[in-house]
């Protein structure tokens, strides 16, 4: 193996911690929450009282000051269990950065104290019914009313949409301005006009509260827009390199598990008057893994290293989770065929992971979407 150099002793202390709470206090009722269709707000306080929650968050609001390897630990660690039903980094990772690097001082001391101490549950609303990865075909308007707007449309596949107690909206504040005429707005859940659609069931993910939501005449006031009116877009560009690595950051985490649960069962199982371990197929199978997910290693690693001194490009950020996500899916199905038929029961791991896996190579832009943001950097070098 490889050693992993990023990582000082004081990451690895809070690595941890981490793995001693998720073992007590998310492990033992994942599968509960799988049935229930979200997780407990208790766990978000918890895990808020012990400092996981927004750690990049400056400690003038309740944060801790750090880098994002403190983050990167944290969802490492929730992948590595199969824990998807924990929205935490969403809200750590995409949601507290753009109040923090966008919003006034006001939304800065409003929102980010709490959402540090797990109180507050955030969400962001980009996708629609008719608009995916497109997010210049957003349909969700925000009219100017008096001082403050109007703000119409729906919303779909919201991680935390259940829970969320403030969700960043993506909304067309000018249908003739393109990119320009987007804009980012914050809203609270107990405003009038908005409702919470049905908690979404997926193929995977299953404890991740993913919901619909609409907005019917929500009026909100003039500080709810977050930012500048019509720099929405280019903010979501800005912030979309760290949503994409953490993607690729969890995806490499969770085909590590996957590989470490296959070794584990392979020596254990048997066939044919011999172990699974000992036929030379699946000595090969296992090899050809454990090198993949090396190199993959050794791309993440080095692109965490890039993001942290501010040198992770958009296309650099769109390569590591296209790679890695693709990644991620095969090592997780060649493990469950090396499982055979166990593989395909729910109460191995290994059968969550194929499950989960699959929308990595879907949401925070699709790997075709990726593809074409490489090739356009390209080709205009």
């Amino acid at each position: 193996m490889i050693p992993r150099t990023l990582f000082t002793s004081d990451h690895e202390t809070f690595r941890d911690t981490v793995r001693r709470f998720l073992e007590n206090e998310a492990v033992p009722f994942h599968e509960q929450w799988e049935q229930d269709g979200q997780v407990p707000r208790e766990l978000w306080t918890k895990a808020g009282e012990q400092g996981f929650l927004c750690p990049m968050v400056a400690e003038e609001y309740g944060g801790l000051g750090t880098n994002y390897l403190y983050s990167a630990v944290v969802s490492e660690e929730i992948s590595r269990y199969g824990l998807t039903g924990i929205g935490w980094g969403l809200h750590t990772e995409i949601v507290a950065p753009y109040i923090e690097h966008y919003g006034s001082e006001e939304q800065k001391q409003k929102y980010l104290p709490k959402m540090v101490t797990g109180e507050t549950i955030s969400a962001i609303a980009m996708s629609e019914p008719g608009a995916g990865s497109d997010l210049q075909g957003v349909k969700t308007s925000a009219v100017r009313d008096g001082d403050g707007w109007v703000l119409n449309g729906s919303k779909t596949f919201i991680t935390n949409g259940q829970n969320a107690d403030v969700i960043i909206v993506v909304a067309k504040t000018d249908p003739s301005a393109g990119a320009r005429g987007i804009s980012l707005f914050l809203v609270d859940a107990d405003m009038k006009g908005f409702e919470r659609g049905k908690n979404l069931k997926k193929v995977g993910m299953k404890a991740q509260d993913t919901s619909e939501l609409f907005f019917q005449d929500v009026k909100l006031p003039a500080d709810a827009l977050l930012g500048e009116e019509g720099k929405g877009f280019a903010y979501l560009m800005q912030e979309l390199p760290q949503e994409r690595l953490g993607i690729a950051v969890n995806g490499l985490a969770m085909a590590e598990s996957a590989l470490q649960h296959t070794l584990e069962y392979v020596k254990e199982r048997k066939a044919f008057g011999q172990r699974i371990a000992d036929f030379q197929n699946t000595q090969f199978k296992l090899a050809e893994l454990h090198t993949e997910l090396e190199v993959a290693r050794v791309y993440v690693d080095r692109c965490m290293e890039l993001h942290i001194e501010g040198k992770l490009d958009i296309p650099s950020a769109a390569a590591v989770k296209y790679y890695v996500t693709d990644l991620q899916c095969k090592v997780i199905d060649d493990c469950l065929q090396l499982h055979g038929g166990y593989g395909y029961m729910w109460e191995y791991p290994i059968a969550r992971m194929f499950a989960d896996a699959r929308v990595q190579r879907i949401y925070g832009g699709t790997n075709e979407i990726m593809k074409t943001i490489i090739s356009r950097a390209l080709l205009e070098s």
